[in-house]
Formats: C-alpha cells, sequence, structure tokens
C-alpha cells in the first residue's frame, strides 16, 4: 500500500512540474513576461512547493529544472535555486490556506496600469466583476525581498489577483491553470480599459447591476475570497471595506439603467494645464517651427 501510495505522488509531482512548464511557455509566447522575468509554484501535499528556478526564462523550462523547497523556503530537491520572489509566494500561501497555485508575471498592459497607479477596480466588464471582482494595487516593494512579500499580506486574504506597484501582477489559484486564466483576464481587462479610457469614455455598470451580479456568483460556481463593496455604499465603512470586502468602483443609475456613461473629462477653458493637439496639427506646429529657426 505505501509503494502505491509513493508512486501516486511520484506521478502527481510529473503532472504539476509539466503543467508548470506549460504555463511558463504560455506565458512567455503571450510576452507575459519577457527573459528571466516571472515565476510560478504549485503546493505539492502539505509541506511542499514545486517552484520555477532562479534564472531561467519561463518560455524555455523543463521539468527538471524546477525545485522543491518546504514551506520556509528551504531547498529540499534540485539542481538549482527557487525562484528569488519565492518569499511572495509563501505569504500566499501562509495566509491563504486554500490556495494551491501562484503565479507572478509583467503582462505590459496590466504592469502599465501598476506603473501609473491607476488599480484596476472599475465596474467595467461582468466577466470580471463575477470572477476577480476588483483589481488593488500592492503598494511597492523591493522584488524579492520581505517588504514585497508584505506588500502582497496587505491585500492577497481578498482578493485573488492583485497589481504589483511598478512591478507587474499576481494571481492565485485553487490549481495552477486557474492562476493562469487570471492572469490572462487582468492583462485582457487592463487592454479594454485602456482603449475605451483612449477613446474618452467608459460605460460602467449601475451599482444595481453590481449587485445583480455578484448574487449570480453562487450559480456560476464561482468562489471568492472576499464580498464586492460598493465605493458609494454610506452604510459601510471604510475599516469595514479593507478588512473584509473588495472596493469596485461604480455609479448610481437615476433611471434603473444598467449601465452608466462615466467620460473622461476633458480639458476645460479654465483648466489650460493640458493640451490635446491632433497628429497634423502636431506637424503643422512642428514645421512652423522650423521655419521660423531658419
Amino acid at each position: 500500500m505505501a509503494d502505491e501510495l509513493d508512486s501516486r505522488e511520484i506521478r502527481l509531482e510529473e503532472v504539476i512540474r509539466a503543467q508548470i512548464v506549460e504555463v511558463g511557455r504560455r506565458l512567455y509566447l503571450r510576452n507575459y513576461v519577457a527573459s528571466n522575468d516571472g515565476n510560478i509554484s504549485v503546493r505539492l501535499g502539505n509541506n511542499h512547493l514545486i517552484t520555477t528556478p532562479k534564472s531561467v526564462s519561463k518560455g524555455f523550462m523543463t521539468p527538471d529544472m524546477l525545485v522543491v523547497t518546504d514551506l520556509s523556503g528551504r531547498k529540499i530537491f534540485g539542481d538549482r535555486d527557487p525562484s528569488s520572489e519565492l518569499l511572495m509566494h509563501l505569504a500566499v500561501y501562509e495566509d491563504r490556506p486554500e490556495i494551491r497555485a501562484v503565479v507572478h508575471a509583467h503582462p505590459p498592459t496590466a504592469t502599465g496600469f501598476a506603473v501609473a497607479g491607476i488599480p484596476l477596480d472599475r465596474a467595467v466588464l461582468a466577466e470580471v466583476v463575477t470572477t476577480l471582482g476588483s483589481i488593488p494595487i500592492a503598494d511597492y516593494g523591493t522584488p524579492s525581498t520581505q517588504e514585497l512579500a508584505d506588500a502582497v499580506r496587505q491585500y492577497i486574504k481578498l482578493h485573488d489577483g492583485l497589481l504589483l506597484a511598478n512591478h507587474g501582477a499576481l494571481t492565485v489559484g485553487r490549481e495552477l491553470m486557474e492562476a493562469h486564466y487570471k492572469m490572462e483576464t487582468i492583462e485582457h481587462f487592463a487592454r479594454i480599459s485602456l482603449v475605451a479610457r483612449s477613446l474618452g469614455r467608459e460605460h460602467l455598470l449601475s451599482r444595481e447591476e453590481v449587485v445583480r451580479l455578484q448574487g449570480l456568483r453562487g450559480a456560476y460556481g464561482i468562489t471568492s475570497p472576499a464580498a464586492l463593496c460598493l465605493d458609494d455604499d454610506d452604510s459601510v465603512s471604510a475599516s469595514d471595506t479593507e478588512m473584509a470586502c473588495q472596493i469596485v468602483q461604480t455609479l448610481q443609475s437615476s433611471e434603473g439603467a444598467r449601465l452608466v456613461p462615466d467620460n473622461v473629462p476633458d480639458v476645460s477653458a479654465s483648466d489650460k494645464s493640458e493640451i490635446r493637439l491632433t497628429y497634423r496639427e502636431l506637424t503643422a506646429l512642428i514645421e512652423d517651427a522650423v521655419k521660423h529657426l531658419r
């Protein structure tokens, strides 16, 4: 019986190693990582992790490169050193015992929002509201340090996806592909948000629609670490939202509409801090300036 259990554990580890290699390849092919960026880990049993190695491109890993550690980060097995970001992963597993996988990457558009200090917390896409809720930005921490792990701790109990200030994104799941798909969702959401904001307008899901979507989570079989709090809900105090729920930015509908337009404000006559020009106007100004220089 013991030999049978050992063989099952060996097969499980082989499957997990293959999955980590595949997810690393997908992250690389989709430009979510460059060079040796990013890291992946999966919890193996109750006491061990399998993690990507340090200084290896995620697009060119092989199963034998992966490293087994204990839950304190001590290497148990492997020819290479574990990921330099392992402290961040360990913080997740400690604060969220039900989580079995962590993915960290640098998807370009989502990371752009993180660099700009803009969280992805607006109620724009129904799929994002029901699955991830809101995607906040964890405070900046120096990579590979306890400082970054502590910044992640501030949000990970309530969120399955985070932006990391001036760094990237982090997602978690009850199995590896779930964590990977959440990373895809974050980047997809960021791209759509960027396009909408560039066009000058977003239609937000109304407060009533967000409440309706939250009620559908159970019907969809979606589990979430926390309920949603609407940013205009006066019945919930700031301390409550920080401790108990995910804050989603939405708008009240005055006529029961499910979508509420929210224009990106243009520069008014009284505000000259920003000037917007078309490409043709800018070209004409440059040509005129060159003529004067001559």
